[in-house]
């Protein structure tokens, strides 16, 4: 086993001419796949893999400078795919990842033959004359709480991001991923995911992408989706789901599912 290998615990199941990628998002880790990956293995290689900093990886490797922006996320995804041979993938990439995905198919288009973006936005604070759906001043008050009692901040943030209360299967597994998470590690990449802004970027991104979009998602509100579909330098197609919640692949697999299916089955047809 390789050392990227090990340090991001890839897991390469199925077979296929085509290989689909999953990238996961903040506070979770490969399992948020688990009720995709079933329906995937007969017909695709699939290449499951960790980010470093989930709970799942070892910290001693969590070089804090490097993974302050997305670049560090997007390096360590070419070396994956580069690792395992990959040509032309469909990535899915959920919150974090899905933009770690636009990053590196801009360094790397070659790499990658579509992107499906699952509750992407590439910037969460408001300016005057763009909404990502917070204010600074609430992204400073979720940090100062994380800071001072990380396992209580868990048990109010998890539903309010899944979109359920604590009895829910899906908050309770976001939660146990966010609790395996080194306090000082989800505090860090929280900070990088609510300052980064990508906008910039965007025009840059010529690969095909397919937005995934809950139509309730308190992170990311459905008017950035129609930002990115606006702003992406390819052709790109939005579909907004009837689903609750910023993990609809966890937390609504039976809606979010076929539609995840039918975006990595059929490309962007020219209008």
């Amino acid at each position: 086993m390789g050392a990227i290998e090990a340090a991001h615990n890839v897991r390469v199941l199925g077979s296929g001419d085509t290989t689909v990628v999953l990238g996961h998002g903040f506070g979770t880790d490969q399992s948020v796949w688990k009720h995709m990956v079933p329906h995937l293995v007969d017909q695709y290689r699939v290449i499951l893999y960790d980010n470093m900093g989930a709970g799942t990886t070892n910290p001693d490797y969590f070089d804090f400078d490097r993974y302050s922006t997305l670049e560090g996320y997007a390096y360590d995804l070419i070396a994956i795919l580069e690792e395992f041979n990959v040509d032309k993938c469909i990535y899915v990439g959920h919150s974090l990842s899905s933009m770690t995905g636009a990053i590196a198919s801009i360094f790397r288009p070659d790499l990658f033959h579509k992107l499906i973006m699952i509750a992407a936005s590439p910037r969460f604070v408001n300016t005057v004359d763009y909404y990502g759906g917070f204010e600074q001043e609430e992204i400073d008050q979720l940090c100062d709480a994380m800071e001072s009692n990380y396992k209580s901040w868990i048990s109010g943030f998890a539903p309010l991001v899944v979109g359920g209360d604590m009895d829910s299967v899906a908050v309770q597994e976001f939660s146990r991923t966010l609790f395996n998470m080194r306090p000082d590690i989800a505090l860090s990449v929280f900070r990088t995911i609510f300052t980064f802004d990508l906008r910039h970027f965007l025009a840059r991104v010529t690969v095909s992408c397919h937005i995934v979009q809950s139509s309730k998602d308190l992170a990311v509100p459905v008017a950035v989706a129609e930002y990115l579909h606006q702003n992406l330098g390819g052709k790109s197609i939005v579909e907004v789901v009837a689903t609750e919640g910023h993990l609809p692949q966890l937390s609504a697999p039976e809606l979010t599912i076929p539609v995840l299916l039918r975006h990595i089955q059929h490309d962007i047809v020219d209008a």
